[in-house]
């Protein structure tokens, strides 16, 4: 039997970041749990070989229409799903600890000048986070991935055409749609279909995202993973800013 190879797929989540490991050699079944912080993907007791996380790695220091480069390459691709990759702020307004402050730097340090949205600067703290932990070398291991875009490559490249949520209520149908995905990928239904978190912990679309970036991980372990954009730049930290999936 081949040894274990893991990978992991994170998801932020009401309580903490959902994380989502799966053994591409194959003989274990996939896991799911909850961890408190960056710290805690990083020390996993699986080891995985690759980690792909829903958020931003590389931050600009100014911003023009559509946020960054990956943010508009993934964009695109996306038909009616693009709504869910948001336009990335600059380092200097993620930063900021408070709303205010972070809607005066981004429209100092963008172009033309634009505030930010409530939603997204609520991802802020989850993104500073990363951002402090990461390194040009541990970006051989810790990769920035979207769920959404790697639903599209498992539906033969094409958006999906129903969403996960509507009006902030899981949609069934989108849901359905995304695990039937994720199944003919080879995640067994049963780890699909289970409730493994409280609803307040974590949402159904929270673990299939967590899934769907799992599944990235194992093709960038493969090296057949797309990155968006092919050329990404980098930042003022020698960070790499790319999508992958």
């Amino acid at each position: 039997m081949n040894p274990s190879q893991w990978v992991a797929g994170v998801d932020g989540c009401p309580a903490g970041w959902l994380v989502v490991l799966r053994d591409v050699a194959g003989p274990a079944e996939p896991r799911a749990r909850i961890v408190g912080g960056v710290a805690d993907i990083l020390g996993l007791a699986e080891a995985p070989l690759v980690i792909a996380i829903d958020m931003p790695i590389g931050l600009p220091e100014r911003t023009t229409i559509g946020g960054r480069a990956p943010d508009i390459a993934a964009r695109a691709v996306l038909g009616k799903r693009q709504s869910s990759v948001f336009a990335v702020p600059s380092r200097a307004a993620v930063m900021a600890k408070d709303y205010a402050a972070a809607c005066e730097i981004a429209l100092a340090t963008s172009d033309p000048p634009r505030k930010i949205a409530k939603q997204t600067y609520q991802l802020f703290g989850r993104i500073r986070e990363i951002d402090a932990a990461m390194t040009p070398e541990l970006q051989r291991r810790v990769f920035e991935c979207h769920p959404e875009v790697a639903f599209r490559m498992l539906h033969g490249e094409q958006p999906l055409p129903e969403p996960k949520k509507v009006k902030s209520r899981p949609h069934e149908p989108g849901l359905t749609l995304r695990r039937s995905l994720l199944a003919a990928a080879g995640f067994p239904e049963a780890f699909l279909s289970g409730t493994r978190f409280r609803p307040s912990a974590a949402g159904a679309d929270d673990f299939l995202d967590a899934c769907a970036c799992a599944w990235t991980a194992g093709r960038i372990l493969a090296g057949t993973a797309c990155t968006f954009p092919p050329a990404p730049p980098v930042d003022a930290r020698g960070l790499r800013q790319e999508i992958k999936a």
